[in-house]
């Protein structure tokens, strides 16, 4: 986590949008009432619940100390991963209100007709004050959205933050879709498929836009025991299963103009109430595509004692499934770079043994942070070595 000291929340814009690292955010100006009805006053109501999502989620981070974004912290009086629990769907790929935290993370790695390389996420968090769901503003539920466009010389992000319970954001099971204010993941799958099958993803600022088609090739993947995935020794757990056959098609809207792209993507849906132990300051994360038709979903969750707790799952081309478990996958900084005045890590030594993969893991922008209400860097990589393909990196917890 980013240690300088934070401005009062509410001289925070409640949307950060721009390229790179944005400097200082700018204070909300003071804005006329306008009458009920009135598109001003619409649009005072949405900059309310905006600003109310990120004072809930800054009541809640500042009260949960342990672990990246407060994710260490006990779970007292929320609901608890549990082995055995049997993902059902559709209903499981909507929302879990009573677990404390939950994620839908969209990455992928794609190509412009000249063979340049582009990168895109689009994340919806869900953070709870208390277990359950309730109507209009009596919500617990607060909401708060990411999306980027990297390319190997720039990097741009946005930020969204919104309440649950009044419509600006939520995700329903029946059918398929997670949003907030216009962005969406939209599903497009017909009779018989999977919701998830086929997507739409939307997401918009100032800086980029992106509209892209996604289409799934394989089964849904869960990790650990049938989607039980241990976090560290001592249990820390989550529910954590991902569609990592996406073929994908769209449009991305950048200053220089409309761009086409191709490619494939990566989306994983985790929900837990305390997924990090205590001593756990962040993770390094890893979802790779290789050119052999082979995947590998592999992390590293760093101790404070600067032990490390590792978990694997490995796709073989014939979209057999094996989750390895502490210790089978490795990886190794090998190069740092200056990013957000930190040193990260954007250069890895990854390595499978059981499966043969030692691979050289890099960057393709070091300078992809995120620098969002809990900063991390995120961004597409390349594979060379044993294996080749990309993938994307995600790391959290460097100060």
């Amino acid at each position: 986590m980013n240690a300088r000291p934070k401005a009062p929340v509410w001289e925070r814009r409640p949307r950060r949008e721009g390229p790179g690292t944005l400097g200082s955010p700018r204070p909300v100006r003071d804005r006329e009432v306008a009458p009920t009805g009135d598109p001003a006053h619409a649009r005072l109501q949405k900059h309310l619940a905006t600003l109310l999502a990120v004072l809930l989620l800054t009541a809640w981070s500042a009260a949960q100390a342990q672990g990246f974004a407060g994710l260490g912290t006990a779970a007292e009086g929320f609901a608890v991963p549990e082995p055995g629990r049997a993902l059902a769907f559709p209903a499981d790929h909507g929302a879990h209100p009573d677990y404390r935290i939950e994620w839908w993370y969209l990455t992928a790695n794609l190509r412009d007709g000249d063979g340049r390389d582009y990168g895109i996420q689009w994340t919806l968090f869900r953070s709870a004050l208390s277990p359950g769901e309730a109507t209009g503003w009596q919500s617990p539920q607060a909401w708060m959205g990411h999306a980027a466009v990297t390319l190997p010389d720039d990097h741009r992000f946005a930020e969204r933050f919104g309440r649950g319970g009044i419509g600006q954001a939520g995700v329903q099971a029946r059918p398929f879709r997670a949003w907030i204010d216009e962005w969406a993941l939209t599903s497009r799958a017909g009779p018989g498929q999977d919701a998830l099958d086929r997507l739409r993803v939307t997401a918009g600022s100032p800086d980029f836009a992106y509209t892209l088609d996604l289409e799934a090739h394989g089964p849904l993947v869960f990790h650990g025991e049938d989607g039980y995935s241990v976090k560290s020794e001592a249990g820390q757990a989550s529910h954590y299963y991902s569609q990592p056959f996406y073929r994908v098609s769209g449009t991305l809207d950048l200053p220089q103009g409309p761009v086409e792209v191709t490619g494939q993507a990566w989306l994983d849906h985790e929900w837990s109430s305390q997924p990090l132990a205590e001593t756990q300051e962040g993770w390094d994360w890893f979802s790779l595509h290789l050119d052999d038709g082979s995947r590998l979903m592999g992390f590293r969750l760093r101790d404070t004692d600067g032990d490390h707790y590792t978990s694997a799952t490995w796709i073989s081309p014939v979209r057999q499934v094996e989750t390895l478990s502490h210790g089978a996958f490795r990886a190794e900084p090998l190069e740092t770079d200056r990013v957000a005045g930190r040193a990260l890590p954007t250069r890895w030594r990854v390595r499978l043994p059981v499966r043969g993969i030692d691979v050289t893991v890099d960057a393709v922008n070091p300078d992809s942070w995120m620098g969002t209400r809990y900063p991390y860097w995120e961004g597409p990589v390349t594979v060379t070595g044993s294996h080749t393909g990309r993938g994307y990196l995600e790391m959290t917890g460097y100060e």
